[in-house]
């Protein structure tokens, strides 16, 4: 099962350590440390998401594999034209203004 829900085309699979600033690129970060946040959560990814305007999906209560134990949960955004390095981009830029605000 967990399969089918990773691999979706034309989705993208958030969890929020991709854009957390704790963390290193082999626990799971995958954008450069300055566009990161610290220590994301889940309901600020998808309130971004929102404000965004992107089409997302969440699932509370998931843990990525490798950290089985960490019930972070994670969305699924529609990638529509973006990569998915530009949608972790977007959301952690959009996450640094809604803190700010």
């Amino acid at each position: 099962m967990a399969d089918r829900v990773l691999k979706r085309p034309g989705k993208a699979l958030i969890w929020p350590v991709n854009i957390d600033l704790t963390k290193t690129a082999g626990q799971g970060r995958k954008i450069r440390r300055e566009l990161c946040v610290a220590t994301p959560k889940l309901q600020e990814i998808s309130r971004a998401a929102e404000s965004l305007g992107l089409e997302y999906e969440v699932h509370k209560d998931a843990s990525r594999p490798n950290s089985w134990w960490d019930k972070t949960g994670y969305i699924i955004v529609d990638k529509r034209h973006n990569s998915k390095r530009k949608i972790l981009e977007m959301l952690a830029s959009e996450i640094k203004r809604l803190r700010s605000a």
